[in-house]
């Protein structure tokens, strides 16, 4: 892709997500939206990893001000995805195959454990929004729609780490999930199949919804093997 196409659908996905917040019904703090913007763009490498930002910039292109974009970027150094240089910049970092398989180790005993304890103590409005979640990656399993995906990913990440109601998981999940999302995306073409990870995340969802934690951590493992397995072709290949 060239660089002004790059630049123009760079430019279309921002405008399609600030849309979408604007729609939504409970619409987002500035901190929430500034987040929400610059991970996706890291995540699905519109920012790329090595890249050097700046405040100034950032808040230029999103029309958002200087303050919801420090504390968006401060969320995400605290998440491993930038690293802050004093007087210097924003720096995007690095990803890692081999290093994948270390933080996958953590994530499969986090996940389970969160997809158990949401699977008993999610809310009656976080278990219809599991089951919407579960149909929207059905759709996206259908359309092969990598951005669908990677959306419903996050909004499902989030939404088990509210519903589990364990404080100290929920921190260390955070900061593994960005990373494993971006590793995923640089990847996925290569060594994934987005429609039977769409519909594995798609079981899980709904086990969380329906209430059963053993259901619950069959399902989260499923997920997980798969992960596993797309991971280690990525660090081998």
């Amino acid at each position: 892709m060239s660089t002004v196409r790059a630049k123009r659908s760079h430019a279309r996905g921002i405008l399609s997500e600030r849309r979408a917040l604007r729609r939504s019904s409970s619409p987002e703090p500035l901190t929430g939206q500034a987040y929400r913007l610059l991970e996706e763009q890291i995540v699905t490498l519109r920012i790329a990893p090595g890249e050097v930002l700046s405040e100034y910039a950032l808040a230029e292109q999103l029309g958002l001000g200087r303050t919801p974009i420090r504390e968006a970027l401060q969320r995400l150094a605290g998440e491993g995805l930038v690293v802050i240089l004093p007087r210097k910049g924003i720096l995007v970092t690095e990803t890692d195959a081999r290093k994948q398989l270390l933080v996958l180790e953590v994530r499969r005993e986090l996940e389970r454990l969160m997809c158990r304890a949401a699977a008993v103590r999610a809310t009656l409005e976080q278990r219809t929004r599991l089951r919407e979640i579960a149909t929207g990656m059905d759709h996206a399993s259908r359309n092969n729609d990598d951005m669908a995906f990677m959306r419903l990913d996050r909004d499902l990440n989030q939404l088990i780490v509210e519903a589990a109601h364990n404080e100290y998981a929920a921190r260390a999940m955070r900061s593994l999930q960005g990373l494993f999302r971006r590793f995923w995306y640089l990847h996925y073409k290569e060594a994934a199949d987005l429609p039977l990870c769409a519909r594995l995340h798609a079981a899980q969802a709904r086990a969380i919804a329906d209430g059963g934690p053993d259901k619950a951590g069959k399902a989260c493992d499923a997920l997980m093997d798969y992960v596993e397995n797309f991971t280690r072709a990525t660090a081998s290949g």
